[in-house]
């Protein structure tokens, strides 16, 4: 079941979202090992590219196994933006995703993000200034959600934005079932999607919200029509999800939780790429949060997240998996939501403010 973003072909119609603080490169390798044939980086801020140094170099981390993947770019000034853009194409980024999305109060306070859908102008100049600083090969999408608030107001915005990113020959558009306002509280409206979806048959549209677990994903396609699901909090911790997608739309109905040998040999993986992106010391702080979430799949979970409570370096890492991991056994499903325990405070959009 392959779908397109502009020239890029996808053998299944997922992805694997940006997540502050979650997806860099190993989260990213890890997932793709597991099915994900397409991902986007955290946010990045134009000024930091611009700024150039070190936030510069961790920004551009890709290699050639992280491919196809979108560099997802937020910012507010139109030839910030565009200059960004640049630097992204040339640095071998496949696509590169606006982020008119976050909703997180200190990008909104800064008009980024999801405030873009207050200012409708200030939005389609960044689209327009992005589009005439690439050449015409490159591939953009844009991520929107739905709108600031529920007000009839908004959605005209939402549109009036949408259909000029089509205007200037945008790829895709990642659509997110909440407002603005709603951040991560609530249901995300499905409807909504399907509405953006029969709105624009022939346009590639990306659904997001509430995908956490493979029946999710599968369910949204199914109910919205929209072309590829965007997994992101569904996604932490299980790369499994990917691959459980696949085998539900291949027709299988058997899909048992990852086993203790597989869940060990992902963790291994992970922390190993993670350590030579971060190294051990920051490796070992943000793989924390990350063996949390890969608790939810062993029989013992609670005793196994306090233990990844503790993590502090390799050696800790490798005793939890010692000690939990090492003989092989079934694992097991989570409660479907139990991806929704990502603390809002880990999701920010950007390295910085």
């Amino acid at each position: 079941m392959s779908v397109r973003i502009g020239p890029i072909v996808l053998n299944q119609p997922i992805c694997q979202a940006g997540l502050a603080g979650y997806s860099d490169r190993a989260m990213r390798l890890v997932a793709r090992r597991h099915g994900c044939p397409y991902a986007v980086t955290e946010a990045l801020l134009d000024t930091i590219l611009l700024n150039g140094g070190q936030g510069l170099r961790k920004s551009l981390d890709i290699n050639d196994d992280d491919h196809p993947v979108a560099g997802q770019l937020i910012g507010a000034d139109a030839d910030s933006m565009a200059s960004a853009a640049q630097i992204l194409h040339r640095h071998g980024y496949d696509v590169i995703d606006l982020n008119f999305a976050c909703p997180v109060k200190k990008i909104k306070n800064k008009s980024r993000g999801g405030h873009m859908l207050l200012d409708t102008d200030r939005a389609i100049g960044i689209l327009k200034a992005v589009r005439d600083a690439l050449p015409p090969s490159a591939t953009t999408t844009l991520s929107l959600r739905r709108g600031f608030d529920d007000s009839a107001q908004s959605t005209d915005r939402f549109y009036r934005i949408l259909q000029t990113a089509w205007e200037y020959d945008f790829a895709a558009a990642r659509v997110h079932g909440r407002t603005v306002e709603q951040k991560y509280l609530g249901r995300s409206n499905w409807d909504f999607l399907a509405q953006v979806k029969r709105t624009f048959p022939d346009r590639v549209i990306l659904g997001s919200g509430d995908l956490f677990c493979a029946q999710d994903a599968v369910r949204m396609l199914h109910q919205t029509g929209v072309d590829i699901v965007w997994i992101a909090r569904g996604a932490i911790g299980n790369p499994w999800i990917f691959r459980d997608v696949a085998k539900l739309l291949a027709g299988e109905k058997d899909l048992p939780p990852p086993s203790i040998a597989e869940q060990r040999e992902a963790l291994s993986e992970h922390f190993s790429i993670a350590m030579q992106i971060h190294g051990e010391q920051l490796a070992g702080r943000r793989m924390r949060k990350m063996g949390i979430k890969y608790a939810r799949f062993h029989p013992d979970a609670q005793q196994v997240k306090q233990q990844f409570i503790e993590v502090r370096s390799l050696r800790d890492w490798s005793a939890v998996l010692q000690q939990w991991y090492a003989t092989d056994a079934p694992g097991v499903w989570p409660v479907a939501n139990a991806a929704d325990e990502v603390n809002e405070s880990d999701l920010t959009c950007a390295a910085t403010s």
